[in-house]
C-alpha cells in the first residue's frame, strides 16, 4: 500500500501539464467553486483518527454553478462522492447547498450543508450548517490570502467527533498547491493530529486568459471526512 501510494504522489509531481486546486479549507467545504472546466487532482494523507490516512480526489468544475467531487480512500477501502452547487455568485456575497461524505460502499448517508460566505480580495468568511447522521452541526471558516502565493486559515465543525484546524495553503507554482495543517479535537483540545494535501488542476477546457489572472486557490474541498 505505501509503494502504492509514494507511486501515486510521484507520478502527479512529475504529470507533465498538471495544474492545481480545489475547493476548501481544511476541514470544511466552502462556498466557492472550481472553475468551470478545471480538473483538481490530490493526494491527501492525514492522521487515522480524522479520517482515511491515504486519499485520492478528483474534483471537476463541471459549470459556472455546479461541481462534483469523488474521494478514494485505502485504508478502509472506500469511495466517497460530494457536489456543490451555487445558488448566489455576486461577490463578496456567496451562498451554496450540496452534500459531502456520501459512501454507498460503506452505507453512509450524504450530509447535506448550506454554507454564506463574504469574500473580499484578503478576507474571506464563512459560516453555515451540515446535517450529519442523526445532528445538525455548526460550520464556521476565515481564510487570509496575504497574494497570489500565501494564504493562512482557520476553521471549525461542531461536534464532539469534529475539530478546529489551523493551516496555510501555498502555491509552490501558479498550479501546484500544498496544504497543511493541524487538528484540535473537540473532544479534548490536547489531542492533536495532522494533514496536507498536494494538488495539481488540469484546465481541460478553461481559457488560458482565466489560468493567467488566477488567485490563490480555495482551500482544498479537501477533506470529505470519512464515517469510520
Amino acid at each position: 500500500m505505501t509503494r502504492f501510494v509514494l507511486s501515486a504522489a510521484i507520478a502527479i509531481l512529475f504529470a507533465p501539464s498538471a495544474l492545481a486546486t480545489t475547493k476548501g479549507l481544511s476541514q470544511i467545504v466552502t462556498p466557492d467553486l472550481q472553475d468551470e472546466g478545471d480538473l483538481s487532482l490530490s493526494l491527501q494523507i492525514q492522521d487515522e483518527r480524522i479520517a482515511n490516512p491515504y486519499q485520492l480526489q478528483a474534483e471537476m468544475g463541471l459549470t459556472k454553478w455546479g461541481e462534483v467531487a469523488v474521494f478514494r480512500g485505502f485504508d478502509p477501502d472506500e469511495w466517497i462522492f460530494g457536489t456543490e452547487l451555487g445558488i448566489l455568485r455576486t461577490e463578496p456575497y456567496l451562498l451554496s447547498v450540496g452534500f459531502v461524505n456520501w459512501s454507498p460502499h460503506l452505507h453512509v448517508d450524504p450530509q447535506p450543508y448550506i454554507e454564506l460566505g463574504y469574500y473580499t480580495e484578503h478576507n474571506k468568511f464563512i459560516v453555515g450548517g451540515i446535517h450529519a447522521g442523526y445532528k445538525n452541526e455548526a460550520i464556521l471558516g476565515y481564510a487570509y490570502d496575504f497574494n497570489k502565493t500565501w494564504r493562512v486559515q482557520v476553521d471549525w465543525q461542531s461536534g464532539k467527533e469534529n475539530s478546529s484546524t489551523i493551516g496555510f495553503t501555498c502555491n509552490l507554482t501558479r498550479d501546484f498547491q500544498c496544504n497543511p495543517a493541524i487538528y484540535f479535537s473537540n473532544d479534548d483540545p490536547r489531542r492533536v493530529f495532522g494533514y496536507i494535501v498536494f494538488t495539481y488542476t488540469f484546465h481541460v477546457w478553461n481559457p488560458k486568459e482565466k489560468q493567467d489572472n488566477a488567485a490563490i486557490p480555495g482551500l482544498a474541498k479537501q477533506s470529505l471526512r470519512s464515517a469510520n
